[in-house]
């Protein structure tokens, strides 16, 4: 299927689900990338990958936590090629509850989202016409419901999902998507880590290609597999001493 997103940005895409998204993208018509990760010899890579389906690809080694860089990229980006979709892609998890840790995924999943989104609605704002203009947001299945297995990175998704769906709301006036990403376990350098089980866990390829597919019909809350959304959905809507009853009995991640 041919994409209706014909320039694109997209940070964190050195690898994961941003890698996968610039590859479908690249296959789907796409004729400019923005990517930027933090790792050079990957995101080449990534960058050599797409070019191969004839997108022009621009990479920049940024980390999303940098305000004043990636406010520069995204602008510069834009005068390049007028973004059509900025995905908010780039996140971090963290096995231990220290405090760096935490400081950190806090930091990089809410700060480094924001500093993303933040710089893509001025722009989209001031734009005129009829182009397409969309911002989508990774958020996590594990954002439904605070997790003692990962407390620090299901609340910092919890506030994307919640900033996602009220802005949602709040820039349609304006004619700007926006799109919240929910996934499950999806093959990444963060799930490559894990010893606990993950259920339902998909590869990149198919969680890319049900996330493009949605975004294109303008879906709200991509959220995925069901039986996942189902079960979080349940422990976010149980009384609490039930659903932290259950949720002390969930694996833990080691």
């Amino acid at each position: 299927m041919e994409t209706k997103f014909t320039n694109v940005l997209i940070t964190g895409a050195s690898s994961g689900i941003g890698e996968a998204m610039a590859l479908y993208y690249a296959a789907s018509g796409s004729k400019n990338l923005f990517l930027c990760g933090r790792n050079k010899k990957r995101l080449e890579n990534v960058q050599q990958k797409c070019e191969q389906f004839g997108a022009k690809v621009f990479i920049s080694l940024i980390d999303v936590n940098d305000k004043e860089k990636m406010q520069a990229w995204i602008i510069q980006s834009n005068k390049k090629a007028p973004l059509n979709l900025v995905l908010a892609n780039a996140g971090i998890a963290t096995t231990q509850e220290i405090d760096e840790n935490i400081y950190n995924t806090f930091n990089t999943n809410i700060f480094g989202v924001l500093n993303t989104v933040l710089p893509a609605i001025n722009l989209f704002s001031k734009r005129r016409g009829s182009s397409i203009k969309a911002i989508a947001m990774l958020s996590s299945i594990a954002g439904y419901h605070g997790l003692a297995g990962c407390p620090s990175y299901s609340a910092s998704k919890a506030c994307i999902k919640a900033y996602g769906e009220a802005l949602r709301v709040y820039l349609a006036p304006k004619n700007i998507q926006v799109n919240i990403i929910c996934p499950g376990f999806v093959r990444s350098r963060l799930t490559d880590k894990n010893t606990c089980p993950m259920p339902f866990f998909l590869e990149t390829e198919k969680a890319a290609s049900i996330i493009g597919d949605r975004l294109e019909k303008n879906i709200g809350l991509i959220a995925f597999p069901w039986p996942m959304r189902f079960g979080v959905w349940l422990l976010s809507v149980l009384p609490n001493c039930i659903s932290s009853f259950i949720c002390s009995k969930l694996p833990y991640k080691v």
